[in-house]
Formats: structure tokens, C-alpha cells, sequence
């Protein structure tokens, strides 16, 4: 993949979002390491390991307690605004209000459930059903936190990827291609 360098003067920000198992993890790894700046990815899941709790166990606590989604929240787009970054959240279109480029990251409940089970094993029919559980959920809490239907994302990306028709090198090619049109990087 061709390397590219933020437009000499600019900062950049590019603010990445998508539901569990769309890709959001890895193409803003990738995005992050193509421009050779920050990447941001402060999720449920660090906070689980920092708290030394679950995945599961973060999820059911923030059904009744607020402060695991606005301490995330809060702190991923704290660290955003320090320096030039890809932010790869579930909300960070919403929440990075100065990002550059706003890029929304789709996949089908059944394709985003299939790569959860090819990353992490178990049972794919399980699996299934938690996804779609943590999905409503994330919804609920959203609009009940924020106001946010993460379900409404047309009108805030400006760009829209459903990540079962490219391959991850691919996305983030059409990405790089977008920001260099837009004048905010160069081929090196």
C-alpha cells in the first residue's frame, strides 16, 4: 500500500465509526499507520482490561451505570484533539465534532457476526445473539447518554464503506484516494 503524509500545514482528523465487527479495528490501524499518525481506539473492551473485568461484565455495568460510555467517550476524543489521528470509535463520528473526514464502516449482523467468531472462536450461533444484543444496547445507551441514533449515520459520514464488498487494504486504498482528493495528504 502506498505510504502518504498529511498536507504540509494541516493537521488531520479523520474520525472512523461502525458497529462490532465491521472493521472499524483494523482499517483504522491500518489508515493510522499509511499517514504515520496516532491511532485512538479507547473501547469497552481496554476499559474491560484496565478494570480488569469483561467484556460482558463492562457491557452490563453500562446498562446501569453512565459513567463507563462517558468516561470512554470523553477520553478518546480528549486524546483526538490533541494531535493528528485516526479515531476508530463507535460514535466518533458523532462525538469528534472537528474531524476532518467522518467515515461510517457497514457490514451486515451476519457478516459482522461471522468475522467476531473467526477472530475470537465459540459458538457462531451465540455469538449471533450477543451481537445483536450488544447492538441494541449500544443504541439505547446512546440515545439515552447523547441524544445519538448510531443507526442514523447517513447524514453525518462523509463517506460510507460496506466492508463486505473490499477487503481491508482495499478500504482503506478508496479512503486514502478520498482524503488525497480532498486536498489533506500526498503521496510520498
Amino acid at each position: 500500500m502506498a505510504r502518504y503524509k498529511i498536507t504540509d500545514g494541516r493537521g488531520l482528523r479523520v474520525a472512523i465509526s461502525g458497529k462490532s465487527g465491521c472493521g472499524n479495528t483494523t482499517v483504522s490501524t491500518l489508515l493510522a499507520r499509511a499517514l504515520d499518525i496516532a491511532l485512538i481506539n479507547y473501547t469497552f473492551r481496554q476499559l474491560a482490561e484496565e478494570r480488569g473485568l469483561t467484556l460482558f461484565q463492562v457491557i452490563e455495568n453500562a446498562k446501569t451505570d453512565d459513567s463507563y460510555d462517558k468516561y470512554v467517550d470523553s477520553h478518546q476524543v480528549e486524546l483526538a484533539q490533541r494531535q493528528s489521528c485516526v479515531l476508530g470509535s463507535r460514535l466518533a463520528i458523532w462525538m469528534l465534532k472537528e474531524a476532518d473526514v467522518k467515515i461510517y464502516l457497514y457490514a451486515s449482523s451476519q457478516i459482522r457476526a461471522e468475522r467476531i467468531h473467526e477472530r475470537e472462536g465459540g459458538n457462531l450461533q451465540e455469538i449471533v445473539d450477543f451481537t445483536a444484543m450488544r447492538d441494541s444496547e449500544d443504541t439505547r445507551r446512546y440515545k439515552q447518554l447523547y441524544g445519538i441514533d448510531n443507526n442514523a449515520y447517513e447524514d453525518v459520514a462523509d463517506i460510507i464503506i460496506d466492508t463486505a464488498l473490499y477487503a481491508p487494504d482495499e478500504i482503506v486504498s478508496r479512503i486514502l484516494s478520498a482524503l488525497e482528493s480532498r486536498g489533506f495528504v500526498e503521496k510520498i
